[in-house]
């Protein structure tokens, strides 16, 4: 990949929304826009708070059973050792970001935000921004340019750090559980904006607009840079890396300074 510095990939949005005016530019959230991952954030917080209701479990249970992981002890035990077997490769990637969206079945609405905005305030999201990235994404928003937050990340996080960094409920596409009136399922509105679902959710809300570009930084996001005409990668995981000939054109955002130290998460590494 050539490595392009971000006045250079501003350029070239600037240029495409000069000549086509009424498009946007995506981003992903998690290791993209913010070194680490909030979705996990959130699960880490609620698996030490213990609070996982019956609805919950019993999913939890469901799902460790059907990949071969143990359903024994209480629900935080069950989805501690889910997020084990997802990292050492024995539990599939998008069905953890499903997990996490719905692990809060029982809850209500009003609950989940706040324990979200909680996990978000002591996650100090601040020191962990990629300034390389805002800044063009400040841009673009300066000169009028819509950015959309594409994340497979529960929504209520989100839809809570984003708004640290400028972003309205409206500009984010995350993944949503279903609810019955105001109290949490253990289910999911499908696809969640994962791998493809990425460009379906971004593409529900934007319609047939132009992409001007689109930044990520792993394999996931593959399918979303190959939707934009400026298709850039953050700080490249090496998934991104290996199947970068998958998207033409594909250019390496330079880095701007490191991420905080112990930011960077585990989840989809």
């Amino acid at each position: 990949m050539q490595v392009q510095n971000a006045d250079t990939v501003w350029a070239r949005i600037d240029a495409l929304a000069r000549a086509e005016p009424g498009g946007a530019v995506a981003t992903d959230g998690d290791g993209t826009l913010w070194a680490g991952d909030v979705g996990e954030d959130l699960f880490h917080a609620f698996i030490e708070a213990g609070r996982v209701e019956p609805p919950a479990t019993e999913a939890l249970r469901r799902d460790a059973r059907d990949h071969g992981v143990s359903d024994a002890g209480g629900g935080a035990d069950v989805a501690r050792r889910i997020f084990e077997a997802y990292c050492e490769g024995r539990f599939p990637e998008e069905r953890v970001c499903e997990l996490m969206t719905w692990c809060f079945a029982g809850w209500t609405r009003t609950e989940v935000r706040a324990f979200a905005r909680d996990t978000v305030d002591r996650g100090r999201l601040d020191t962990r921004i990629h300034a390389e990235v805002m800044q063009t994404l400040d841009r673009a928003r300066a000169a009028g340019i819509s950015i959309v937050l594409v994340s497979a990340s529960p929504v209520a996080v989100v839809v809570e750090a984003a708004s640290r960094v400028g972003f309205d409920e409206g500009s984010v596409v995350a993944s949503r559980a279903r609810f019955d009136r105001e109290v949490m399922l253990p289910d999911v509105e499908r696809p969640i904006p994962y791998g493809a679902g990425k460009v379906t959710g971004l593409r529900a809300l934007l319609g047939h607009r132009p992409l001007y570009a689109a930044f990520g930084y792993n394999a996931f996001d593959v399918a979303m840079l190959g939707a934009a005409r400026v298709p850039v990668a953050v700080r490249p995981k090496p998934r991104l890396r290996a199947q970068a000939g998958a998207v033409p054109g594909l250019v390496e955002l330079a880095a701007s300074g490191a991420p905080a130290p112990g930011a960077h998460g585990t989840l989809r590494g």
